[in-house]
C-alpha cells in the first residue's frame, strides 16, 4: 500500500486516497476477487488503475463504451501509463498493431468491449498473455435487472476460465441492489469476493426538486446565468432533446445534442465537442450514459423525472466528478409519470419485472413530493440508514422561499374541474380560465361557466403551471393514457368546502455566480493546451485543481506539486505554462 500510495502521488497529484479506495486496492493486492460498490465521482477507475501499474502483468479491462475507453487511455497516456483500446472503431491495420504491441507486453492497461472477449483472434491473444487482473467496470451490465443490461457481460466468466491462469477479478459499479449484488457475484464467477459498499453520500453536490415550473423558461434562465459552466440536461424522449435542443441554440446559447436516434458520427462529435469544452452544455437522453468521464460537469438538469432512484443517482452524479460543488436539479410535471409508465409498458414485458419497475417508479414519485431532506432521502434508498438529521445542502434543506396565499386561484381551479364534469385535459381547464374564444370551448360551452375568465390576468401558460402545481401537491389527479384528464385529488375537497388554506413558494430569483479572474485565466490556457494536443481539458487538469492554483497562487515547482491533482508527468508538461499565468497574474495585482 504504501507503493500505491506514491504511485498515486507520482502519477494522480493526491497525497491520499479517497475515501473506500485504500479498502478496494489492498483487497486487490492481496489476490482476493473484489466486488467495488462506490458512487459515480468516488474514484472507481484508480481502483484499478494503481493495481494494474503494481501487478507483474498486463490488465484487461472490460469496458462497456467505445467513447469510456477512448476518454480514459487518452488520460492514462497523458499520464506517462502505457495503455491502449481495443474495439470496432480501430481501422484494421490498428488493431493488428495494438495486438502485436500488447503481445510484446507494451501496454499495462488493455481497454476491451465485452464482445472482444468472444473473438478467436482475441482469445488466442490472451492466451499469450500475462493476464494478471481483469476489471470489469459498470458491473451491473451483467444483471437483467440492472438498468443497462448487457448480455455480452455474461461471457466474461467463460473468457476467465478459458485463460492459462486465473487473474484476479475486480468488479466495479456505482449502484447494486441486493439482486444485482447477487447476479455480479454469480455470472462474474467470483470466488469468496470481498465485497466493499464505500457509501453514496456526495457531499459536493446539492439537490432540489421543482415541480410545477415552466421548464423551458426554467432552463433558459438558469443557462443563461451559468454561461461558460459545463452541464448536461437530461429528457426523457429523444422528440424532447430535439426540441430543447433547438430552443436553446435559438437563444444564441452554445450547446450539443446526443441520443440514439441521431446518426453515429453525429453523436461522436457532439460528445468530443462537450469533452473539449467547445460547447458547454449537452441535452440528451439517458443514452448518453455511461461514457461521461468529464470531471469539470458542475450541473445536471433532469428535464423529466426519470423511471428509477438507481438511474436518477448514476446520472446526477455526473456533475462535480472533481469535488467541487455540483448542483442536481430535478424538474417535476406531472405528465413525467405517465411519460414514464408508457415507456415501462413499451419496453418491459415481465410481469413480474414490470411491477417492479413500477415499484421503483413510485419511489421516485415519492422523492418528488417529499418534504424531507432530499439527501438523507436517497441515502436511505440505497440502505445508508445511519445518517441523521438534515443536510443543510439540499432544495428542501434550504428553502426560504417566501410563501403565497394561492388559496383563491387553487379554489377557482378546482371549481372549473368540477364544473367541466372532470372530463377534459390540462389544457382545455386552462383555457377555460384564461377566457379563451378557442373553438371547442365555444362548442362545448364553457364560455356561461361562471368559472370562466377568473384567471384571465394570467397567462395560458402560468394558469396551466398552476394546475400541473396542484397536481404535484395532490390537489388535483390526471388519468392515466395518451390523453390524461385532471380530475379532482384527495386534497381538494378542504379546500373546496373548508377553505383550508393553499401554499405556494415562490421560485427566487437564480443568482449568477461570481467570476474569478485568475481562474478563468487558467481555463482559457487549459482549453488552449487542451485544443492543441486534441484531448480533453479535464485531461489537462480538473476545475478543482485551477481552483486550488487560483487560491493558492503557487509560484514554484514545489508550491505547484502541493497542488491536489498535479503530480510529476503533469508538472513536467504542463506546469511552466501555468506557473507564467500565475505569475503574471499576481504581478499585476501587486501594481
Amino acid at each position: 500500500m504504501d507503493r500505491a500510495q506514491n504511485l498515486l502521488q507520482k502519477y494522480f497529484g493526491y497525497p491520499s486516497f479517497k475515501k473506500g479506495q485504500a479498502m478496494v486496492i489492498a483487497s486487490l493486492l492481496e489476490g482476493r476477487d473484489t466486488l467495488a460498490i462506490m458512487p459515480t465521482g468516488a474514484g472507481k477507475s484508480v481502483c484499478y488503475q494503481i493495481p494494474a501499474l503494481l501487478f507483474s502483468g498486463v490488465t484487461l479491462v472490460v469496458s462497456p463504451l467505445i467513447a469510456l475507453m477512448k476518454d480514459q487511455v487518452d488520460a492514462l497516456n497523458a499520464l506517462g501509463i502505457p495503455a491502449a483500446f481495443i474495439n470496432s472503431s480501430l481501422k484494421q491495420s490498428e488493431m493488428r498493431a495494438r495486438l502485436e504491441n500488447a503481445r510484446e507486453g507494451c501496454y499495462k492497461l488493455l481497454y476491451v468491449a465485452p464482445e472482444r472477449l468472444e473473438s478467436e483472434d482475441f482469445m488466442h491473444l490472451a492466451q499469450t498473455l500475462d493476464v494478471s487482473f481483469l476489471a470489469v467496470d459498470e458491473a451491473h451490465c451483467v444483471s437483467q435487472w440492472g438498468h443497462d443490461f448487457r448480455p455480452s457481460y455474461r461471457n466474461i466468466a467463460p473468457f476467465i476460465e478459458a485463460l492459462p491462469k486465473k487473474p484476479v477479478v475486480g468488479a466495479f459499479t456505482a449502484t447494486a441492489t441486493v439482486e444485482i449484488k447477487g447476479d455480479i457475484t454469480r455470472f462474474l464467477s467470483l470466488k469468496n469476493a470481498d465485497v466493499f459498499v464505500t457509501g453514496f453520500n456526495r457531499e459536493n453536490l446539492s439537490f432540489s426538486v421543482l415541480r410545477g415550473e415552466n421548464k423551458k423558461d426554467f432552463v433558459l434562465e438558469f443557462l443563461r446565468s451559468n454561461q461558460g459552466q459545463s452541464g448536461i440536461i437530461y429528457a426523457a424522449t429523444r422528440k424532447e432533446v430535439d426540441q430543447l435542443y433547438e430552443l436553446i441554440k435559438s437563444k444564441g446559447i452554445p450547446c450539443g445534442k446526443y441520443h440514439a436516434g441521431m446518426k453515429e458520427d453525429e453523436r461522436v462529435s457532439s460528445q468530443e465537442a462537450f469533452l473539449r469544452d467547445d460547447l458547454p452544455v449537452m441535452v440528451a437522453t439517458n443514452a448518453f450514459g455511461m461514457g461521461i468521464d468529464k470531471s469539470n460537469v458542475r450541473f445536471v438538469i433532469h428535464y423529466n423525472m426519470p423511471k428509477n432512484m438507481e438511474a436518477y443517482y448514476q446520472e446526477a452524479g455526473r456533475a462535480g466528478r472533481d469535488g467541487d460543488p455540483g448542483e442536481c436539479i430535478l424538474l417535476f410535471g406531472a405528465q413525467d409519470i405517465l411519460l414514464q409508465k408508457f415507456l415501462i409498458e413499451q419496453t418491459v414485458y415481465s410481469p413480474h419485472r414490470k411491477n417492479q419497475e413500477f415499484n421503483k417508479l413510485q419511489i421516485m414519485t415519492d422523492y418528488c413530493h417529499t418534504p424531507r431532506c432530499l439527501r438523507k432521502y436517497i441515502l436511505d434508498y440505497f440502505g445508508e440508514e445511519d445518517v441523521e438529521g438534515n443536510c443543510g445542502n439540499c432544495g428542501n434543506c434550504r428553502d426560504e422561499r417566501e410563501l403565497a396565499d394561492i388559496t383563491l386561484e387553487t379554489q377557482m381551479i378546482l371549481s372549473c374541474v368540477v364544473r367541466m364534469k372532470e372530463s377534459f385535459g390540462t389544457v382545455m381547464v386552462a383555457e377555460v380560465l384564461k377566457g379563451s374564444k378557442n373553438k371547442k370551448v365555444l362548442q362545448f360551452g364553457f364560455d356561461k361557466l361562471s368559472t370562466y375568465g377568473l384567471l384571465k390576468q394570467y397567462t395560458l401558460q402560468e394558469t396551466k403551471d398552476l394546475i400541473n402545481l396542484l397536481v404535484a401537491e395532490g390537489y388535483l389527479t390526471l388519468t392515466e393514457g395518451k390523453f390524461p384528464v385532471v380530475r379532482l385529488g384527495r386534497k381538494a375537497v378542504p379546500v373546496l368546502k373548508n377553505g383550508e388554506k393553499v401554499w405556494q413558494k415562490m421560485r427566487a430569483k437564480i443568482e449568477k455566480k461570481p467570476d474569478d479572474a485568475l481562474f478563468e485565466k487558467l481555463r482559457s490556457l487549459r482549453k488552449e493546451i487542451a485544443d492543441r494536443e486534441s484531448i480533453p481539458p479535464y485531461i489537462v487538469f480538473a476545475d478543482s485543481t485551477l481552483r486550488e492554483m487560483s487560491e493558492s497562487c503557487p509560484l514554484d515547482n514545489q508550491a505547484m506539486l502541493n497542488i491536489k491533482g498535479v503530480g510529476e508527468q503533469k508538472l513536467q508538461r504542463f506546469g511552466e505554462q501555468f506557473l507564467q499565468v500565475i505569475r503574471e497574474h499576481s504581478q499585476a495585482c501587486d501594481q
